[in-house]
C-alpha cells in the first residue's frame, strides 16, 4: 500500500527504473510522453449549485512551537487554501492550478516528462472571487503524507460547489513541498519520520510515530477551522465577513490526513462529523472512539474500512485498528469501497497523465480517474450535507444501492 513508504523517498528508485524503461522502449516512447505531458487536462467539473472561488493564506499559530521545524522555538505556520461558494464576475477565468512556487509540486527532471505539466491542468475555481450570498459551514481538508492541499483541488472544488467552505491545510515539514511567504519549504525527518518505512504501521516505532504526528496534524486542522471561522466575523471585515456558519465544523482527509481528520473531530466539540479517505487510523480516537458520525471510503480491497476479503498480517493490523475505532465509538459509521481504485485515486493524480512507470509508483488503479473522484465527491457531499446542514441523504440510507463503482461495506442500521 502506498502509505507504507513516502513518495519522496521512492522517487530516486523511480528515476532509475524510468531510465531503464525509457532506454528500452526508445525514442518513440519519449516522444509520446512529451506529447501527453503537454496536453491540457481539465479536472472534473463540480456539479453543485455554486460557482467556486479560491483564496490563499499563510497563518501562524502563535500558541504552538513547531515540533517538526528544523530550527527550535519557532511558531507553527501553515499554508491554507480556501475553496468556497462564489459569485464570480462574468468572464472570470479559473485560477492557475499551482501558481508561483507551488509549481514545484510537479516532478522535476526526467520524471517530470511523464507527468502532465501543471500549467496545462485546468481547474474551475476563480482566484479571490466575491463570495456567494449566504453563510456556509467549514470543512477542513487534510492531504496524504507528502502531498499538499492543491493536489486535492478536484474534491475541494466539488464540495465548495455544494455550499461548503473547504480549508485545505498543507502540513508544513510533512509535505514534500509547501509554500510560505512565496518560499518553497520541504519536509523534515520529524515531519516525515523514517519509522513510516516499516511494513506494519501499527507496530513498534511506527505506531508511536503515527500517534505523535497525528496529534500535530489534528492541531493544524483545528487551528485552520478556527481561523476560517474567524474570517466570517463582522469585526474581521474582508470578503468572508458574514459568510461563515460557525455552528458546526467537519474534517475530512486522505491517507494520513484521514487519520488526522478523525483525531481532530474527536478533540473538537464543534465537530459534526469526519471522513477518512483510505487512511489507516492513529491517535487517541482509535481507543476512545468517536461520538459523532464518520465516513470511511477505502480503495479496492483496503482493510481501513474494517472489512476486507483477504488480509495478510499488515492488512489485518489496519482492519483491527478500524474495528477498535468502531467498537469504542457511539456515532454512526458509513464505510464504502471504490472498486478498481488504489490509494492515490483520491487525489488529482488520478486524472492527469502519468507515464506507466510513474503511474505504478503513484498506486493508481484501473478505475477511470474522473469517475473515482466524482463518486468520492458525491458521497462526501451527501455525508457533509447530512451532518452540517441536516439535509436528507438517501444515498447513505441503510440498504441504499451504492453508485458504481462504490460498494457499501458498513452503514448504520
Amino acid at each position: 500500500m502506498a502509505t507504507r513508504s513516502t513518495f519522496a523517498r521512492r522517487l530516486l528508485r523511480y528515476v532509475l527504473v524510468s531510465l531503464l524503461a525509457i532506454t528500452g522502449v526508445g525514442v518513440g516512447y519519449v516522444g509520446y510522453a512529451a506529447v501527453r505531458h503537454a496536453r491540457p487536462v481539465t479536472l472534473p467539473a463540480p456539479d453543485g449549485a455554486y460557482p467556486v472561488g479560491r483564496a490563499m493564506f499563510d497563518w501562524t499559530d502563535e500558541s504552538r512551537t513547531d515540533p517538526l521545524a528544523p530550527q527550535p522555538d519557532i511558531h507553527r505556520t501553515l499554508a491554507v487554501w480556501l475553496w468556497y461558494p462564489a459569485a464570480p464576475p462574468a468572464g472570470a477565468r479559473p485560477a492557475a492550478y499551482a501558481p508561483g512556487a507551488w509549481a514545484r509540486l510537479h516532478l522535476g527532471g526526467l520524471p517530470g516528462l511523464g507527468e502532465t505539466r501543471f500549467d496545462r491542468i485546468r481547474g474551475h475555481a476563480v482566484q479571490d472571487s466575491p463570495v456567494a450570498a449566504g453563510r456556509f459551514p467549514v470543512v477542513v481538508l487534510a492531504p496524504g503524507l507528502g502531498f499538499a492541499a492543491p493536489q486535492y483541488s478536484s474534491l475541494a472544488e466539488e464540495l465548495a460547489s455544494h455550499g461548503f467552505l473547504v480549508a485545505g491545510v498543507t502540513p508544513t515539514y510533512s509535505a514534500n513541498l509547501t509554500v510560505l511567504d512565496g518560499r518553497p519549504v520541504t519536509a523534515t525527518a520529524a515531519g516525515n519520520p523514517d519509522a513510516f518505512n516499516a511494513e506494519d504501521l501499527h507496530a513498534g516505532p511506527a505506531q508511536a510515530a503515527g500517534d505523535q504526528l497525528v496529534a500535530v496534524w489534528a492541531a493544524d486542522a483545528r487551528f485552520a477551522a478556527a481561523r476560517t471561522a474567524a474570517l466570517g466575523t463582522l469585526d474581521a471585515g474582508g470578503p468572508f465577513a458574514g459568510h461563515v456558519d460557525t455552528a458546526r465544523t467537519a474534517y475530512i482527509g486522505h491517507s494520513f490526513g484521514g487519520a488526522a481528520a478523525l483525531e481532530a473531530c474527536h478533540l473538537d466539540d464543534r465537530c459534526a462529523g469526519a471522513a477518512d479517505l483510505d487512511g489507516t487510523q492513529f491517535g487517541s480516537v482509535v481507543h476512545d472512539g468517536l461520538d459523532r458520525p464518520m465516513m470511511i471510503v477505502g480503495s479496492d480491497g483496503s482493510c481501513v474500512t474494517g472489512a476486507c476479503d483477504q488480509a495478510g498480517p499488515v492488512d489485518t493490523a489496519d482492519r483491527d485498528t478500524a474495528r477498535a475505532l468502531f467498537a469504542a465509538g457511539t456515532g454512526d459509521v458509513w464505510c464504502y469501497e471504490i472498486r478498481g481504485a488504489q490509494h492515490f485515486n483520491f487525489s488529482d493524480a488520478g486524472v492527469y497523465y502519468l507515464a506507466a512507470p510513474l503511474r505504478a509508483l503513484f498506486a493508481l488503479g484501473p478505475v477511470d480517474g474522473g469517475t473515482a473522484l466524482r463518486v468520492t465527491g458525491t458521497y462526501l457531499a451527501a455525508f457533509l450535507g447530512r451532518v452540517l446542514l441536516d439535509a436528507a441523504a438517501p444515498l447513505l440510507a441503510a440498504g441504499a444501492t451504492a453508485t458504481p463503482p462504490v460498494v457499501a461495506r458498513r452503514t448504520p442500521r
